[in-house]
């Protein structure tokens, strides 16, 4: 086939997939390309992404062939673009940017493509429809986490058409199961298809920028989150009527079980990463904040400091490991003694401290033998990731061409994230966005979740900037 009908027979097939505008865009030189092409390709992946649905139930493989096929329209090999799972519904994209043969070890972007569920009742939008409104894009999806899939990918795509060689590939992996779901794509590639995502470390959700009141406070990095573990509760009671109640009962035990957790505050034990934390935050918050925080860096830390953070979710969560009651249950009949009760306590514990010594406390605090304790689910810990002069400082220099003044702050996640399963792997993982969000109005997994566009292609361009600056460019 001649140059211009193999040109006209590849234009036709992108359009048939992207129409006629994409299909341009996908095979025209870079010279002839603008910023703004690149931030409109990025806003029509976040739009396709939204609205394929990829919960639970639906599972991520439409939304990973619809990537697919854009990056295999912009050039990139059959073979350097994979889909693969444990299931059909729940496929996992691979894809690879070659670089240089210069003997370092890939970075890898990732990104998850499932969302958690939502009752188009609860919103004022279509959450499964990508709807632009003043300013803001709305969707599910749109904060957690489409908005970074459809960032690598746009960029991605950039990199190839503009002939960027790095000095070493670039992996994409946009997964399935990260919200919920048997078949975590993460776990299932490090466990089955390891080479095609083994990096010298990767980037991924779980930092961003804070802004409150208008104005940027920090740009944090996420290098470290805390342990998951459920414990459950129990206990048994051979009951009895009602009308002769005793005081050996089976509500009450768990009752004061509970309230004697309750109570108790695991000790303050800070990392590399949770110190950098309060260091830093120590320089954007009110004086009294910034004294306290500084006051829990001295060895000991001091009491008063440690009781004022404590007081405040945020900063006692990344000082302490918590232990919750977040679900209760018990009796069999309003006119019977209960014959058993049972709760069950979350705990999210610091990288480093063993699940085992966790249980053991609670024993200790419980502190009655006929309160059974045992864990749900085996512990998945992993460790943090090490703060590293080449990669901070590429995130630091960008920040600050981009927002002068903003601090980048090292973070503990409290929460979850996949990166957990790379770290595990020896894999370090750096949470890092440039995608600012309201700290007053978070809404990921909430009704009208939602993205405000300047956040969104600030969020482009500093992916940009921070892969190039990473691999050479």
């Amino acid at each position: 086939m001649t140059r211009g009908l193999l040109m006209l027979a590849t234009l036709a097939a992108m359009g048939a997939v992207y129409g006629p505008r994409e299909a341009i865009l996908a095979q025209t030189p870079a010279r002839h390309q603008s910023p703004e092409t690149y931030r409109q390709l990025a806003k029509d992946i976040l739009k396709e992404l939204i609205e394929i649905k990829t919960t639970e139930s639906e599972g991520t493989t439409r939304a990973a062939e619809a990537v697919a096929a854009r990056l295999k329209a912009a050039g990139f090999p059959e073979a350097d673009v994979r889909i693969l799972g444990p299931v059909p519904h729940k496929g996992n994209l691979v894809a690879r940017l070659r670089g240089r043969n210069t003997g370092k070890k890939p970075i890898l972007l990732l990104a998850h493509l499932d969302v958690v569920e939502a009752d188009p009742a609860d919103w004022s939008v279509d959450p499964f429809k990508f709807t632009e409104q003043d300013g803001w894009f709305y969707g599910r999806g749109t904060t957690d986490d489409k908005d970074e899939a459809a960032i690598w990918t746009a960029n991605l795509i950039r990199w190839k058409q503009e002939g960027y060689v790095p000095d070493r590939d670039i992996i994409l992996a946009l997964t399935a199961d990260e919200e919920g779901g048997p078949h975590n794509g993460v776990e299932w590639l490090v466990q089955n298809h390891r080479e095609l995502i083994d990096a010298a470390f990767a980037l991924n959700e779980g930092g961003g920028g804070v802004i409150q009141n208008g104005r940027r406070l920090s740009h944090n990095v996420q290098a470290s989150e805390k342990v998951y573990q459920s414990f459950r509760l129990e206990v048994t009671n051979r009951g009895g009527h009602s009308s002769l109640p005793r005081s050996d009962n089976a509500i009450y035990q768990l009752a004061a079980a509970l309230g004697r957790i309750a109570a108790y505050q695991f000790p303050v034990k800070l990392n590399e990463i949770t110190r950098a934390f309060f260091e830093r935050t120590a320089a954007i918050v009110s004086p009294e904040e910034a004294a306290a925080m500084r006051g829990i860096l001295k060895d000991p830390p001091d009491p008063a400091a440690v009781a004022k953070l404590s007081a405040i979710p945020a900063y006692n969560s990344r000082m302490r490991t918590t232990c919750v009651a977040t679900m209760l249950e018990g009796g069999h009949a309003e006119n019977a003694l209960p014959q058993r009760a049972a709760a069950v306590v979350n705990c999210r514990i610091l990288p480093g401290e063993p699940p085992e010594e966790v249980l053991a406390t609670l024993r200790r605090v419980v502190a009655d033998p006929e309160v059974k304790i045992t864990p749900i689910a085996e512990a998945k810990p992993s460790p943090p990731s090490p703060l590293t002069p080449e990669i901070m400082g590429a995130i630091e220099e960008i920040t600050q061409e981009m927002w002068p003044g903003v601090p980048v702050i090292p973070t503990m996640s409290t929460g979850a994230t996949d990166a957990l399963y790379l770290r595990r792997a020896g894999i370090p993982v750096y949470g890092v966005s440039g995608v600012f969000g309201d700290i007053d109005d978070v809404r990921a997994h909430g009704r009208d979740e939602r993205i405000h566009s300047t956040w969104f292609f600030d969020g482009l361009e500093f992916g940009y900037r921070l892969v190039k600056r990473l691999t050479g460019g």
